[in-house]
């Protein structure tokens, strides 16, 4: 049988996509393997930045070049965008998928493989969600899914899990280009949702993600049929072996006060939620279309933290949009400050074609733009560390994921050791065979590194008690509680 290998640039969807897909696949027969040994390489492509589409044109050049042999399916936003216009200078792409095309994907490799002349292209948008069965059954008894890479299927991934529930936007915010590439909104069947989660809590998985472009809009765009976001969260909630529950990513103006008061009757909502602000002036919010004011945006999380006091927030930032001032570009980190975001995507603002941004005069210089946004990360490595430091003396619990590449390091679980000695062990290896260091996350989304002892037979997967020792620029150093 073929064998493939898959590349996936963009966000957690398309990663979810591919997965997806590399899992049809495996149950068809075909092999997972190198992008340099496979018959065919599956591209799903992200444009929502300019960066990450030229990735995509200079890729399909370096996949001639190292696998001449190999055919190309090129997927997602930038197939979206481009369609058949790929075929003209890549002779090696054989298929065109677009963003609602994906479902498509086995039968068409199916197809090309038998046929090595044939090209094919599924670009038109459905009008409902395109749903797809899991394929999880067919993987009931193998301990670990294919995951669309080659490197990640030698991991233990069944840890967490994302789960579609909408696809497409309605907003038409002026810089993006989603609604244009995704489509219109559409919402997933709230039965097909709940049998995926419950499939994946079946195997053992105990940490779920809603994804969507605009996932708190879910069912704005069914009459009677599709119950409303926040309804949709109490169903999720009663599944059986459910422990955490997130959400990706929701837009500030659909945080209806019921959603508000899900955080706090629903111990199960994970207290981190990624709210994007995009920008902290309103003259810039309007131009953008976000829908609310800088006030409204502060409002709602004062609204979220009164419900969840231990909430974190994190977001997405745009700066140098079209006519941005230094003034409103103040007002920006006058909010970050005030929200007291966690972390945050910070971009430069670059057009996308076909937007209405793309049009607007008085583009932002390219050198202010970037020292912008190196002062912004400035603030952001600020904010994150504090974040991080409030975490020491803490007791938390930690998803544990992978053992970890960090040495192991058995003289940290004194409580009586100086902080500066954990730090200077931190650059040691120790060569512990008693214990080993593990990788995790806790509830809002920290990366936790802990020792624990082989005899407890630990695995990725279980979640344990950790009490918070250092603080790290990007993660925590914690201790396993043993009870």
């Amino acid at each position: 049988m073929p064998s493939f290998h898959c590349i996936t640039y963009g966000c957690q969807m398309n990663v979810n996509d591919s997965a997806w897909v590399a899992r049809s696949l495996v149950k068809m027969g075909w092999e997972e393997t190198s992008m340099e040994a496979a018959d065919f390489v599956f591209m799903n492509t992200c444009s929502v930045r300019e960066k990450p589409q030229h990735k995509v044109l200079s890729m399909l050049g370096i996949i001639r070049d190292v696998n001449p042999k190999a055919s190309v399916a090129v997927a997602g936003c930038v197939a979206q965008q481009l369609g058949e216009k790929l075929w003209e200078k890549n002779a090696h792409v054989r298929l065109v998928l677009g963003s609602d095309g994906i479902v498509y994907a086995p039968q068409a490799f199916e197809k090309i493989a038998k046929n090595p002349k044939l090209r094919l292209s599924y670009l038109k948008f459905t009008k409902e969600f395109p749903d797809r069965k899991p394929e999880l059954d067919y993987f009931k008894n193998i301990p670990l899914l294919p995951t669309g890479s080659a490197e990640e299927s030698t991991k233990g991934n069944d840890t967490r899990a994302f789960v579609n529930i909408m696809q497409g936007c309605n907003n038409f915010c002026a810089y993006c280009i989603v609604p244009y590439t995704r489509g219109r909104q559409k919402s997933r069947p709230l039965a097909s949702i709940l049998n995926e989660c419950q499939e994946w809590l079946d195997r053992g998985i105990c940490d779920l993600t809603l994804l969507g472009q605009n996932v708190n809009a879910y069912g704005k765009d069914k009459a009677s049929d599709t119950p409303h976001f926040v309804e949709l969260l109490y169903e999720v909630a009663k599944l059986r072996g459910l422990k955490r529950l997130h959400l990706v990513t929701p837009h500030p103006r659909d945080f209806c006060d019921a959603t508000v008061s899900a955080y706090k009757e629903l111990p199960v909502l994970a207290p981190r939620i990624h709210l994007p602000l995009q920008a902290g002036s309103n003259a810039v919010l309007e131009k953008m279309g976000r829908g609310y004011t800088n006030q409204e945006f502060m409002r709602l999380v004062e609204k979220l933290r009164l419900a969840r006091p231990d909430l974190a927030l994190s977001t997405d930032l745009i700066v140098g949009f079209p006519e941005e001032t230094e003034a409103d570009f103040q007002e920006t980190l006058r909010i970050m400050k005030e929200a007291n975001f966690i972390s945050s995507f910070s971009f430069i603002y670059s057009d996308r074609p076909g937007t209405r941004a793309s049009k607007m005069q008085n583009k932002v210089p390219a050198n202010a733009g970037l020292d912008r946004l190196n002062r912004l990360m400035d603030l952001q490595n600020e904010l994150g560390e504090k974040w991080l430091a409030s975490r020491v003396g803490m007791e938390t619990e930690v998803l544990l994921e992978a053992k970890s590449a960090k040495p192991k390091y058995s003289e940290i679980t004194d409580n009586s050791i100086n902080i500066e000695t954990v730090r200077t062990a931190l650059e040691t290896i120790d060569d512990d065979t008693e214990n080993t260091s593990w990788q995790g996350h806790d509830v809002w989304g920290n990366t936790v590194n802990l020792i624990i002892p082989n005899d407890l037979a630990y695995k990725a997967g279980d979640i344990v008690s950790v009490k918070i020792i250092t603080a790290k620029k990007h993660s925590l150093l914690g201790e396993l509680i043993q009870k």
